[in-house]
């Protein structure tokens, strides 16, 4: 791992964000509990969860929009505490899912009042470096009611790199957009990380997670697990091979059960069958020469892929289940 930056707010820190036992409560509903987590400084860090998990809960008490119930959290570098509360927001941004821009302003004239909030003198530079990192310094003197939806994402997400934020918290940035204008906010993103800003993304879209993030929190009122997407796919599924061949086997159990690399096979559907195996680079050609063997027209052999999304719902699932029981 690399040295911890040194932030231009003169803040050094080895995580950008550490979460401890945080716990929100309205009354008697639980938004989120107890939930436990660090971000790194220029991660981009994927929030992922059903509605009504308390991600967007969650994003406001670290904004400091809402206190805590109990718990601890370190943002920046700072404590977040009610104390802190204005200097931790001078070194994060939010941009949530609707970016509330002023639509018979230009986009200019938005930055710049955007900027005067922020309590940042003589902002045309800054202006000018935000709008040319999102791609809009040519739409400066328009007036935001006539920009699509995407574009106005991009103003949005323009107003968060005013105040040089060491976190951006981003809920939901592709809400609602087309594949096109999706696309240009996942390349600004990716941009983003290049250049070193850290970036907490909630999001429903399991491939725009997958694409994005370094790692992923799965959320549902209590934190479910945290790693890299590759790192939860083996931690959830065994290994496996599948299996495509040209007809049906007339007896796939005498093929496979006999192969010390095998745990198990089943059959999903007529010539296709997934074995359990505990390292697919040597299950495979034992597979391959059995197959062979028998006669068998082989189509392919390969190892079972599984997607973030297959990750979410064995997750999620578990906790339908567990809610029944």
């Amino acid at each position: 791992m690399s040295a911890p930056p040194t932030l231009s707010h003169g803040t050094t820190s080895e995580s950008a964000l550490v979460v401890s036992n945080l716990t929100k409560r309205f009354g008697d509903r639980t938004a989120f509990s107890e939930i436990s987590f660090e971000v790194g400084y220029g991660e981009v860090f994927g929030f992922l969860g059903p509605n009504g998990a308390g991600k967007t809960t969650t994003v406001r008490t670290l904004g400091t929009l809402l206190a805590p119930t109990s718990g601890s959290a370190t943002v920046a570098g700072i404590p977040l505490s009610a104390d802190n509360g204005v200097e931790i927001r001078q070194r994060i941004a939010i941009m949530p899912e609707s970016p509330g821009l002023y639509l018979r302003l230009t986009v200019t004239e938005n930055l710049e009042f955007f900027a005067g909030l922020y309590g940042l003198h003589q902002p045309t530079a800054r202006i000018k470096d935000a709008l040319e990192a999102v791609n809009l310094a040519d739409r400066a003197s328009d007036l935001c009611g006539g920009l699509s939806k995407g574009l106005r994402q991009r103003v949005g997400l323009a107003r968060t790199l005013l105040s040089d934020p060491a976190i951006m918290f981003l809920d939901e940035p592709t809400s609602g957009l087309d594949p096109v204008a999706s696309l240009e906010v996942h390349n600004l993103i990716i941009g983003l990380r290049q250049k070193g800003v850290t970036i907490f993304l909630t999001t429903h879209r399991l491939d725009e997670a997958e694409k994005l993030c370094d790692r992923v929190a799965i959320m549902n009122q209590s934190l479910r697990t945290v790693g890299r997407p590759d790192e939860l796919r083996e931690r959830l599924f065994k290994k496996a091979l599948v299996v495509r061949t040209l007809a049906p086997l007339s007896d796939p159990d005498k093929i496979f059960a006999h192969l010390a690399a095998v745990e198990n096979w089943r059959s999903e559907e007529p010539g296709s069958y997934v074995l359990s195996v505990s390292d697919p680079n040597v299950a495979a050609p034992e597979v391959a020469r059995s197959l062979v063997g028998a006669g068998a027209d082989v189509l392919s052999i390969a190892e079972a892929q599984h997607s973030l999304e297959d990750v979410y719902l064995e997750l999620i699932n578990d906790d339908v289940e567990a809610t029944k029981s």
